[in-house]
Order: structure tokens, then sequence, then C-alpha cells
């Protein structure tokens, strides 16, 4: 049976503003269809802000019954490589989503591209022009003070298309020359004084080579793309909201027949972690996580490791919602969605992970019986397991207190309690070693309590357990939040400066400890799903499990939330 449900559970659909819209459009014939796009940069793993989008670009397809095309923007040679290409599709698909034919790559389009820059030159729309980046700064003015134009921006029509083809032939420096479109240096906006759209860069390709030697900027590339490939409704975070008014110049001064609508909405802040792809990528070059897929990461890759399930993490989409205000959101409400997720998929299995040996003094060979458990109380259908017991056995060092604290229901010197699905053990003696520390309890058991309360007297505790026998030793990682801090990149110093968000590393964010786990998760196949009873929820781990011979368990998620601030 598969323990691995990926269906996310039921929640009331939400409407939000994007749904709105699509819903005018649709209504009021401007669209007669939904093609929307999911277009990353494969210049790092993504994460849970990617997540969010996809989410929501996919499943408003979905929704409408329309397509979402998964496009690379890959105009940034230096950074992209194809690792990074395959683990999107991995991470989109293990998501639960799919996008419309082919994957598409920004480079498809690069002589399309080339051809309407072409364009612009001979509708006197753009120019080469000479100035060196921090000239081109200087001219730009501020936001307060308009910028002043190029001296390059006089420029025959024929000048231009001659330069800008010796561009492409590769006969001038790296930097030397731009093409820039003609828009207004006077604008408010920064984004219209005269933006460029192509820089001369000698960089290898992952799928281009080198062929060429001038790359087009995303803000050229990107409406572009989305009008070649006809999306109706262009979905993206609030920090492009002001390069809109380039996004439609762009369109409507080319012969392009198609012209997509850019709607944006506020990006995810997670607290208590990052997701800038770039400190991402420091912490992974640095060896400060074991990779981009490291349990810890909020990569989409180090979620599925850590455990999360794809219903988990669509639910918690769903939940923080579309809007353009700020979506500033704890990380518990992520754990929350998660846990909820797991609570109806996972099996129930017992684990001891800071064992202290039970010697069970009358434990008799083939009298002392044992029975057979459920996986999960709900859930008949999952079936069940035999808790066998043994002469010794293995409780949590939680579960026993020489000086038990007040209202206390576990096992206490000469105290009584019961081993879940077995009997009611009695502590008759405890065992120290030299440092006084507990090594052993020596317990007998009530015979007559198996399945049954015992007579005269009432046990309230029970505690968890395995057999010393029987039980499988494991490895078990357990995981914590990374960072110390809500917001570890953004803590300023006494100086005012940016402290190195590296300091708030959690050191106690993996904790590795061997444990014993009931027989049966011994052959569960790499990425299996259970909860420990009364410890949290687990996964084998999806590269170091090796069923039947190493077992490795990730937790994914304590049992409540348990992260005070």
């Amino acid at each position: 049976m598969s323990h691995n449900d990926h269906s996310a559970p039921a929640t009331p659909e939400v409407k939000h503003f994007i749904k709105s819209i699509i819903e005018a459009d649709l209504e009021s014939g401007k669209r007669d269809h939904v093609a929307t796009r999911f277009p990353p940069e494969p210049n790092g793993y993504l994460h849970v802000g990617h997540a969010k989008s996809i989410c929501l670009n996919f499943g408003i397809a979905d929704e409408f019954g329309g397509s979402c095309k998964l496009r690379m923007d890959d105009t940034n040679p230096e950074k992209e490589n194809d690792e990074y290409v395959q683990a999107i599709q991995r991470d989109i698909t293990w998501l639960g989503f799919h996008w419309d034919g082919a994957v598409r790559f920004a480079s498809d389009y690069f002589e399309q591209l080339y051809q309407y820059a072409e364009a612009l030159i001979m509708a006197g729309k753009a120019f080469v022009d000479d100035l060196n980046a921090e000239q081109m700064r200087e001219y730009r003015g501020s936001l307060t003070s308009p910028g002043r134009e190029s001296p390059y921006r006089t420029r025959s029509v024929e000048e231009n298309l001659d330069l800008f083809r010796r561009m492409r032939a590769g006969e001038f420096a790296d930097g030397a020359k731009t093409l820039r479109l003609k828009i207004d240096m006077a604008s408010g906006n920064v984004n219209l004084r005269d933006p460029v759209i192509y820089r001369i860069r000698r960089a290898h390709h992952h799928r281009t080579g080198d062929t060429w030697c001038i790359y087009p900027m995303y803000d050229y590339t990107h409406c572009i793309s989305d009008a070649i490939e006809g999306i109706t409704h262009s979905l993206c975070t609030l920090e492009f909201e002001d390069h809109r008014p380039l996004y439609d110049w762009v369109l409507d001064n080319l012969d392009i027949e198609h012209h997509p609508q850019q709607i944006e909405f506020s990006r995810l802040e997670l607290l208590s972690t990052m997701t800038s792809k770039r400190k991402l990528n420091q912490l992974v070059t640095e060896g400060l996580v074991g990779g981009w897929d490291d349990p810890r990461m909020p990569t989409i890759s180090g979620m599925r490791r850590r455990g999360y399930t794809p219903g988990g993490i669509r639910l918690f989409a769903q939940r923080i919602g579309i809007s353009k205000s700020e979506n500033v959101v704890d990380l518990s409400v992520l754990e929350g969605a998660v846990r909820e997720d797991l609570e109806n998929a996972s099996p129930r299995v017992m684990a001891v992970l800071d064992p202290i040996k039970v010697t069970l003094s009358n434990f008799q060979d083939g009298v002392t019986a044992a029975r057979s458990a459920p996986f999960h109380p709900h859930h008949p259908e999952f079936g069940e397991r035999d808790v066998p017991i043994s002469r010794e056995i293995w409780i949590d060092r939680d579960d026993f207190a020489e000086v038990p604290p007040p209202k206390w229901q576990r096992l206490t010197p000469g105290g009584e309690v019961r081993l879940r699905y077995s009997y009611v053990i009695k502590c008759d003696e405890v065992i120290k070693d030299a440092d006084g520390r507990v090594v052993e309890l020596k317990c007998s058991i009530d015979p007559d309590t198996l399945g049954q309360n015992p007579v005269g007297r009432k046990v309230k505790g029970v505690i968890h357990w395995v057999s010393a026998g029987h039980a499988v030793e494991a490895e078990v990682r357990l995981y914590d939040r990374l960072f110390t801090e809500e917001r570890p990149d953004a803590v300023r110093g006494e100086d005012g400066q940016y402290v190195d968000f590296t300091r708030f590393l959690n050191p106690a964010s993996l904790r590795t400890v061997t444990g014993f786990i009931e027989a049966c998760v011994k052959t569960a196949e790499p990425e299996t799903r259970y909860q420990f009873e009364r410890v949290g929820y687990f996964v084998t781990d999806r590269i170091d499990h090796v069923p039947g011979e190493r077992v490795v368990f990730n937790r994914t998620v304590s049992l409540r939330d348990t992260w005070s601030k």
C-alpha cells in the first residue's frame, strides 16, 4: 500500500483579485481563453517563493481550463546551467503540475528578438550608445531629477543599423556599446529613461553555445516571449509594477499581434528563512549547508527531502493567498499546512530516539504475548502490524523521572505505566552508572493487563516503546530552523550596516541521533512518511536511506508547533 498520497485536503476556494480580473476578461469577451506562464531563471534551485508563483500560475490555468507554459528565462549565460533547468522541471512535476507542451527557453527566441530590435532601429525608436555604465548612470538622473539624453542618441538609422550588426558580428569589446530604446529621459519612471535592451557579453550559453556575443535584457525579452507564446495574463511579483509601462511600450511599438496583460501581486516573505537566490547560493558554495536540497533549505527540493508533501505546500500557498499587500508569513504557517496534510496520510509507528534500557524481569518466552496495532486510528485500510515484545525493551529517557514533577503520568520508581498496545509495567529498580546517570530500569509486567485495565487501580500514563530484540536501529536527523532570527538578512549593526546573515545560522538546526524504530520500517522505500507516535512526522531520506540496509530518517515537523518566539 502507498503511504504517500499527495492529495491536498479540500479547503474552501478563496477568490482573489487576479481571479476577478480574469473572470471579467472572459465575461466581457476581451479574452476567450486563459494562458499563463511560469518563467524562472535557471540560475539556482526554486524556493518557497517560487512555489507560491507556481501554484498561482498553474492553478489559474487549471481552474479556467487554460494552459500554463514553462519558460526558462536564460538571458544571463554566466549564471545559468542545465543542472538548474533539470531541477526546476523536477520540482514543478513533484508539486503536481504539468506545463503545456515542451519546455520553452527565452533563448529559443534570440533570432526573433534580434529581428525585432532591428525593426525598432529602422523605426527610429532604438539607437546604439557608446556611454559606459558609469556615464550612463550619471546621465540617467535620479528619482527627483530628470535624466539627460546621450550624445549618441541622434545617430542616423543607417549608422545604428550598421553598428548593431557589427555588435552582433563581434567587432566590439564587451561593454563597449549597448542598444537602447528612445523613450523619454525626463520620465518620472526611471525604467522609461532610454533603457538598454542589448549588451555585448562574450559568455558561453548553456544552449546556444558561442553563437551570440550580444544578449537581450530581461525587460525586453520577457514581454516579447509572452507575446510570441500567446500568454493572456502575465502574472509577476510587485517589484515589476514599475516595469509594466516598459512592457507595454515595447509591445505597442512592434508589429506583434498579441499583447498580454501584466498583473502584479506581492511576493512572499517567509520569516525565519530567506528567499534570495544569491544568498541561498552563498550558503551552498560556502558549505554552510549540505547543498541546494539540504532539508533545512527553503528550496522546493530541500522541503521535499525534509518530507514536506506537495499537498501541504499547495495548501500553504492557498492559505497565504494572493494580494497586493505585504505577504509576511511566519514559518509556522507552512509547518502547520504540512502537518495537516501528513496527519491524514501517515501511518503510525513507535520509535525511541533517546533510549533507556528496560529489562522485564518476569518476561516469559512463549507466554508473554504480543498484540497487533493499526497503522492509523482513522484509516483501517492502512492495515495493522504486529508489536512484538521481548525481555529487553527501549523506552524514551523523557518518559522516566526519578523525582517526578507535579501531574507526572509516566514512569517513576515504584510507579506503574502502560506500554502502548501492551502490558502495564511497574518500575522495581533503577540502575545507574558511575556518574549517576540512569542506564537501566528493572520492571515487572502485570500479566493480566494485555488489552484490559488492571483490577482495583487506575493507571493513567501510556508510553511508547520498542522491543530491543526486534527494533531497527536508524540514523535519525532532527532538523530545526536554519536561522535564529526572523529576518536574518535584515539585521543592522550599531553602525547601521546590515550584519552578515550567516551569523544567525542556528547551531542546533541539525542534530543526528541513533534511534530504535519498529521493525516494519526496515524495508520502506525512500520518501516513505510516518508519524512516530508522540514524537513527530518523519520521512525516509530520498538519497541516503537504503531499504533493508541503512535506515535513515529525517524529521519533517514536530507533532505540534514547539518553536517559541
